[in-house]
């Protein structure tokens, strides 16, 4: 006795697919590509604090003992390594999935130069959550008074692709 009310033709057993076994394997590969791929396009930056920070906010007790700097659970990265004081862009990025070999792209237009000055800092971003400080440190920025008109931050891979940018008010502001 069957249950199908279909005529007996449609009634046969459902198959997954009915595909050679390379065929499925194939199938198989790219879906699985295409999930991968759409997990690492999952990235996006959850907020930007802009500031100057002074050297000693980076002071840790720590360091008095073993004379390196403790950045904690933060990666710190400035335009001149060994210049600590600077403007910073505390950044909190949500990734899916691992990146590698990615890189910020930090712009900035300050007050009486309309060009936008650009940083580039190398970082290898995990999965999760994870917090970035980008500093222009050094002669990039020396006035700790001196605020940005406007700033654009990009998450890019190695080739150039965008994964996930942030820009304050002005920055998205049209252009007259």
């Amino acid at each position: 006795m069957t249950l199908c009310r279909r005529p007996k033709a449609l009634c046969r057993p459902a198959r997954a697919l009915n595909l050679p076994p390379m065929r499925r394997l194939s199938c198989l590969a790219v879906c699985l590509f295409v999930s991968l791929a759409a997990r690492a396009a999952d990235v996006e930056f959850v907020r930007v604090w802009p500031a100057w920070r002074d050297a000693d906010s980076f002071a840790r007790i720590s360091e008095y003992f073993t004379n390196q700097e403790n950045t904690g659970r933060e990666v710190v990265v400035r335009t001149h390594a060994d210049v600590r004081a600077g403007y910073y862009f505390l950044s909190r990025v949500r990734a899916a999935a691992a990146i590698g070999d990615a890189r910020f792209v930090v712009q900035v237009v300050v007050p009486g130069q309309p060009e936008p000055k650009s940083c580039t800092f190398p970082a290898s971003v995990p999965a999760g959550s994870k917090v970035f400080q980008l500093g222009l440190t050094g002669a990039d920025w020396t006035d700790p008074k001196l605020h940005p008109v406007a700033w654009h931050i990009e998450l890019q891979t190695a080739d150039g692709r965008v994964l996930a940018q942030k820009s304050s008010f002005l920055w998205e502001a049209p252009r007259k």
